[in-house]
């Protein structure tokens, strides 16, 4: 007995409605601004024909009294899978047109069902925020809601990789749920995320701000750091997502996919001998020394603008994924401060619990001087990073390229710290401290009774680098593996993490470390 087509055409009648979410003068309007739905995010996300939506025909309005009547498709969220990158991929987008993508109850569900569906079967988890916040409507329903979204993105964290877009308003509690995942991406135009806005600061602390000093996508890229790329728009923040996607695991268990090539390729790279300034007080890009150790020069930063004293990002070497961490002597002579040690000590343990093997490079004079950092718990937050690199098991390697100075030398993955090579160039300096200050420390009494003062210093300078500061000592004593000519660096580089990724490390059983936070 064939099926009534009543049935079937009842049927596409609520698909139709429920795609049509808000309404097309909804969608219109939204059009007119540049601005894609909720179904068009996820259309451009997945792989056309994978999308397989979950909750389609969910709606609180019938379950709640206040909402009675009200016509609310999908609840104001659209939830489900596809595939990415030609892996499957979970994937909820707020419905702006319905309620404001207000969230409620089943709205909440929604969300907490896929996330409960992504963490069993083990596949990321993409976020697109457009949301005005909670359904007042719904009372503590909505704050409940909350609350079981952010419980989720914990236990979803360090299991499978959760990156959130923020493609419109998200205020509130609602910016904690993406402050929760691993990478956000926010379009540069279109998007605020705030806690309070400048009424509620004005009527607070009498303070007069506008969204555009904090809540905007540069405000929280360069200032606080809360983000960790721009979008020119909603496309262009979709493509952000499947690139980082491109060298993100499945989950914990599984690595990442690394594209192994029969034979790596070992050969110089002169240009990078000429890279490095003569004088050792000369800045340089870190950047153009990455892109001639990486294939294709192709180096994908993250939090460009935010402590740019220090770079981190993702590229391959020979086809293996690798996160890169390195100092950059064009600003603040590559010093670690407050902001470097939280930027990079994230991004290492973010590495670490998807099995992504760092390469640090260094140059590094130290931590920044001055008052500020110290009221500021530079040692609290510069312990993150020795935590960090410490607590990682994934394969290190370290190339220290010029200065390498006291604590800030072990804070960069030093031989100490658990790196398991190292490799310095001829330009390398490897002391407890610029060579300038040990001087005065070690002849302080010779320069006082020199006749020539200047030229004495500048010959206990040159003691100093032949017998304290030099790469040499340091592999005297086992410190490094090797010296190595920087030309040499992608070639040893790359075989050093071929022959680390099978590497397995344990650490003594406990619930987890307590890094200093």
């Amino acid at each position: 007995m064939a099926i009534d087509p009543k049935l079937i055409e009842d049927l596409n009648q609520r698909r139709r409605k429920a795609i049509l979410g808000g309404g097309q003068d909804k969608i219109d309007k939204r059009h007119e601004k540049g601005i894609l739905t909720a179904r068009e995010r996820l259309e451009r996300l997945f792989e056309p024909g994978t999308f397989m939506e979950f909750g389609m025909h969910a709606n609180n309005s019938c379950v709640n009294f206040d909402m009675a009547g009200k016509d609310m498709p999908g609840d104001g969220v659209v939830t489900g899978t596809g595939y990415v990158l030609g892996r499957p991929v979970a994937a909820f987008a707020h419905d702006f047109t319905v309620g404001g993508g207000a969230l409620g109850r089943i709205h909440a569900k929604k969300i907490c069902d896929l996330m409960n569906y992504a963490m069993e079967c083990g596949m990321p988890v993409i976020g697109i925020n457009d949301s005005g916040g909670a359904r007042i409507q719904e009372g503590v329903d909505s704050l409940s809601g909350y609350g079981q979204i952010f419980f989720r993105n914990v236990l979803l964290s360090g299991l499978v990789p959760q990156i959130a877009i923020i493609s419109g308003p998200c205020a509130g509690g609602a910016a904690y749920s993406p402050a929760l995942t691993d990478f956000l991406i926010m379009p540069r135009k279109t998007a605020n995320m705030f806690i309070c806005g400048p009424e509620v600061i004005k009527a607070a602390t009498g303070e007069s701000a506008t969204l555009e000093q904090y809540a905007t996508a540069e405000a929280h890229e360069s200032v606080s750091g809360n983000i960790h790329l721009i979008a020119d728009d909603d496309a262009h923040a979709i493509e952000l997502a499947k690139r980082l996607l491109s060298f993100l695991p499945q989950n914990n268990l599984g690595d990442p996919p690394h594209e192994f090539r029969e034979h790596i390729t070992l050969k110089r790279n002169e240009t990078i001998n000429k890279l490095i300034p003569d004088n050792p007080k000369s800045p340089y890009d870190v950047i153009d020394i990455i892109k001639e150790i990486v294939d294709n020069r192709d180096f994908f930063e993250i939090q460009a603008t935010f402590a740019p004293n220090i770079v981190i990002g993702f590229a391959r070497i020979e086809g293996i994924i690798c996160g890169i961490v390195a100092n950059q002597p064009k600003v603040k002579a590559g010093c670690l401060d407050i902001d470097s040690s939280c930027k990079s000590s994230r991004f290492i343990r973010t590495c670490n619990v998807y099995n992504i093997p760092i390469v640090t490079l260094v140059d590094v004079p130290g931590f920044f001087p001055g008052l500020a950092q110290e009221r500021g718990g530079i040692i609290r937050h510069g312990a993150k990073m020795l935590f960090a690199y410490a607590a990682a098991t994934v394969p290190k390697i370290t190339v220290i390229m010029r200065k390498a100075y006291g604590g800030a030398y072990l804070a960069m993955c030093s031989a100490d710290m658990g790196a398991d090579l190292v490799f310095a160039w001829p330009t390398a300096e490897i002391a407890v401290m610029g060579a300038e200050g040990a001087t005065k420390v070690l002849y302080g009494r010779e320069l006082k009774t020199a006749a020539d003062p200047k030229a004495k210093q500048k010959e206990l300078l040159e003691e100093y680098s032949k017998k304290f500061a030099n790469p040499y000592q340091a592999a005297q004593y086992a410190m490094i593996t090797d010296v190595i000519e920087p030309s040499q660096t992608r070639s040893v580089v790359a075989l050093g993490l071929r022959n680390t990724l099978s590497k397995r490390a344990t650490r003594p059983p406990k619930k987890h470390g307590n890094i200093p936070l």
